[in-house]
């Protein structure tokens, strides 16, 4: 209704009023931690709700329902829709690098067999992996607020991928005429493809497995001539 999108959440506009108080009564510390709070409620809300329903079928009202807010409240802390679906992609993207490497760089092929941890790593977090999974089919469509991201991820992704096999190449482990490029196209495939077979029969697929086999056929297709 339009008297709740012109005001904001009642227990949000209960936290800006006690800033009106004594200032040792209403610390700002207080304030920006319950602010801190609702958004990380609502981006989790949202992050569930986008994987099950894709983000043109979720509504702002179905995600404040499950935090116990209005839609107007979620629009107190994301100004609209899309930047909320930009912060959901960006708090998922901060879980891959707080459990990447601990920080760790890894190099050449020891980043491959690194990919065959993360695939093993994606199937105990279904709702990252089906979120992942919907919101990059979703992005090919014309306007998807989120084309954008998922066009920098993949080329993130195949810099990351071809940097770690160049890697490899210069140290040997595999042949000088490698197509490093092609190769990391076909790894990332290979790992995006196996997280929606999985998501539809994870009795049947081994994410890990398969990236692992995956993985050491291509290595071994590029491998140096023995002498």
């Amino acid at each position: 209704m339009a008297s709740e999108q012109s005001q904001p959440e009642a227990r949000d506009v209960q936290d800006q009023a006690a800033g009106d108080g004594p200032a040792a009564e209403h610390p700002v510390g207080v304030q920006k931690a319950r602010s801190l709070r609702r958004r990380k409620e609502i981006v989790e809300a949202a992050m569930t709700t986008f994987a099950n329903r894709g983000f043109y079928n979720s509504s702002l009202a179905e995600i404040a329902d499950e935090v116990g807010i209005s839609a107007a409240g979620i629009l107190h802390h994301f100004k609209t829709k899309d930047q909320l679906l930009t912060e959901v992609l960006r708090t998922r993207d901060m879980v891959d690098i707080e459990e990447a490497a601990h920080g760790r760089e890894l190099v050449g092929l020891e980043f491959l067999r690194h990919l065959v941890d993360t695939a093993a790593l994606n199937s105990t977090r279904p709702g990252i992996t089906q979120l992942y999974a919907v919101m990059s089919a979703e992005s090919v469509t014309t306007d998807h607020p989120a084309q954008e991201w998922f066009r920098g991820r993949y080329v993130g992704l195949r810099e990351m991928v071809q940097k770690a096999l160049s890697q490899a190449r210069d140290i040997g482990e595999l042949r000088d005429d490698a197509d490093v490029a092609e190769t990391a196209i076909a790894i990332i495939a290979v790992m995006d493809g196996l997280q929606v077979q999985w998501l539809l029969d994870p009795e049947t697929v081994d994410m890990a497995a398969v990236t692992h086999r995956t993985i050491d056929a291509l290595v071994a297709s590029l491998a140096p001539e023995e002498d």
